[in-house]
């Protein structure tokens, strides 16, 4: 059975997935991953959610305060085994009420044009497209959606 916990950066099951996605987006990226591996620190990140499938930890994601009124999706990641069951839809979907539930108005996220499964699963779930925005907005291979939230 599936279940979602709300946790911290410290978490150690957060710690092992976002070893396996920084090595998947090392492979991915190439060259650039340096550039994007130091935005993806997560010691200050306080708000995590872990998909679990009974004790085994399958999934996880993050948000941080990006300003006053939106929340910044971070560190997305599914294990290999569990892609395509909607599992990181149910992730995203717990991030963003969360966000809700702290009073911030939407969410935003850089992905890479080499992550496709990524950019469909922000576009199933209802984000649109931005401008590349801060560190992101003149790099080629970034994608940046948005959500304003109900």
């Amino acid at each position: 059975m599936l279940s979602l916990v709300r946790t911290d950066a410290n978490n150690k099951d957060f710690e092992a997935l976002v070893k396996h996605l920084d090595s998947e987006l090392a492979e991915r990226d190439g060259e650039e991953h340096a550039f994007y591996n130091q935005f993806n620190k997560v010691t200050e990140i306080k708000y995590v959610v872990v998909a679990y499938q009974g004790d085994l930890a399958i999934s996880c994601g993050a948000i941080k305060a990006y300003d006053d009124t939106t929340m910044e999706i971070k560190r997305m990641y599914t294990s290999e085994a569990f892609r395509g069951k909607g599992i990181a839809s149910k992730v995203l979907a717990e991030l963003e009420q969360w966000t809700s539930e702290l009073s911030f108005k939407k969410c935003m996220l850089e992905t890479g044009l080499k992550q496709p499964e990524a950019i469909k699963l922000y576009k199933k779930n209802g984000y649109n497209v931005i401008p590349n925005y801060g560190q992101y907005a003149e790099v080629e291979n970034s994608v940046c959606f948005q959500k304003i939230l109900k």
